[in-house]
């Protein structure tokens, strides 16, 4: 893992909300806006960025936090600006944080987190729990 960030640093993404995105599950529309679970996917990318620049031959990150504070709505049509925000490493452990707007609405704020390790220890630790 290559430690080049400093607290700080910031990367960003930006999505426009879809109908798909909104809040539905198998039974039923909950709201035409953004869905929580579609500004997790979008916050989990924003905040990768930091760990594609920091990943070594062999390696690769794998998530381990994900806290999101929902705040306002996004609606459809809308354009979503996340701003991930480096903190910190803690034994190979990536901590971001973020805030997800539209303009000036904050719509979620909070953290992130991946680890960085080698690509055989994540496929051995999958093959062990195929099979248990």
């Amino acid at each position: 893992m290559r430690d080049i960030f400093q607290r700080g640093d910031e990367k960003s993404h930006s999505f426009i909300v879809k109908e798909k995105d909104v809040a539905e599950f198998d039974v039923q529309k909950v709201h035409s806006v953004c869905a929580t679970f579609t500004l997790a996917k979008e916050i989990e990318w924003c905040t990768r960025l930091f760990v594609l620049d920091m990943l070594e031959i062999g390696e690769e990150g794998i998530g381990t936090s994900l806290n999101i504070q929902h705040r306002a709505p996004a609606l459809i049509g809308e354009e979503v600006t996340i701003v991930g925000k480096f903190e910190r490493i803690e034994e190979k452990e990536i901590l971001c944080s973020f805030v997800a707007r539209v303009n000036q609405r904050v719509v979620a704020t909070g953290e992130t987190g991946q680890r960085i390790l080698p690509k055989e220890k994540i496929a051995a630790i999958f093959e062990k729990i195929k099979n248990k």
